[in-house]
């Protein structure tokens, strides 16, 4: 193919298609993913405690698989299970949908429960 020349005059090469597996690769930091899986895991918790602190994740990475790691507080009483299931199964779905990385392993650690105050009682020591 000849070379094309410009409107100022200077030469340049044609333009040629260049294979995908060619043109390198894109890699997401493991602080990006774990961003991504504490932010999914505060879509589940709609009303967390008011003193509670966010949902915090740890992440490793090994080739297109991530495994998860999500620390939170919950207010105490409610269905421990049922919360941490719906979180692992978000952050599963998060991740992937995201990032476009399986996960095989959410683990979710509760850091604390927070004991619901009834309106109008006593802050203090529960006996």
């Amino acid at each position: 193919m000849p070379p094309h020349v410009d409107r100022i005059g200077e030469t340049r090469r044609p333009v040629t298609a260049v294979a995908a597996a060619e043109r390198g690769a894109t890699r997401i930091a493991d602080r990006v993913i774990a961003k991504i899986a504490a932010q999914a895991a505060r879509e589940v918790l709609q009303a967390p405690p008011r003193d509670a602190g966010p949902p915090h994740a740890t992440v490793t990475v090994h080739h297109e698989s991530a495994r998860v790691r999500v620390s939170l507080e919950l207010g105490y009483p409610c269905d421990i299970g049922r919360q941490c299931n719906a979180v692992r199964r978000h952050v599963a779905e998060r991740v992937e949908e995201l990032a476009g990385m399986e996960v095989p392993e959410v683990a979710v650690q509760v850091e604390r429960l927070h004991l619901a105050q009834a309106p109008g009682a006593a802050q203090g020591r529960t006996q």
